[in-house]
Parts: C-alpha cells; sequence; structure tokens
C-alpha cells in the first residue's frame, strides 16, 4: 500500500511540476523573448494561466511535503550513513 501511496504522489508531483514550469515558462515574457519566441498574449486567457499556475504550486508544495513525510525513514538513514562517525 505505502509503495502505491509514493507512485501515485510522485505522479502527482511530476503532473504539478510540469503545470508550473510551462505555465511560468508561458507567463515570463522576458524569458520567452531570449530564445526568440513570441507569442500572442492577446490570445492566451492569463488569469486562467495564472489561476492553474498558482494552485499547480500550492499542489505541488504539499505533495513535497507528503513525499517528505513518506520517505523520512530513508532520509534519516542516509544522512547517517553520509555523515555519521567514520568507524
Amino acid at each position: 500500500m505505502k509503495l502505491v501511496t509514493k507512485y501515485i504522489v510522485d505522479i502527482g508531483l511530476l503532473i504539478s511540476f510540469l503545470l508550473v514550469t510551462v505555465t511560468g515558462i508561458i507567463k515570463f515574457k522576458s524569458f520567452l523573448a531570449i530564445f526568440g519566441v513570441a507569442i500572442n498574449y492577446s490570445e492566451i486567457p492569463i488569469r486562467v494561466l495564472s489561476r492553474i499556475h498558482d494552485w499547480a504550486g500550492i499542489a505541488m508544495a504539499l505533495l513535497v511535503l507528503i513525499h517528505l513525510i513518506l520517505n523520512w525513514d530513508w532520509i534519516v538513514c542516509t544522512t547517517r550513513n553520509l555523515f555519521g562517525k567514520k568507524k
């Protein structure tokens, strides 16, 4: 069950990451101009785009928190192995 939960959380992270990244790039006019990409912003519903960007960011933050909680034992164990006292 924990493996399925981790899988679902990771898929959610991937989807929210892609949404935040794509909407952020579209909203960042200067970034696109650097690469010579021209977008007609009058045809893009910026309010909808911003709402998707904001909610995907909130979802991503919550999913990162859940991801850290689900993997906390591994994080602690790995940290101890990397930075613990050497024998």
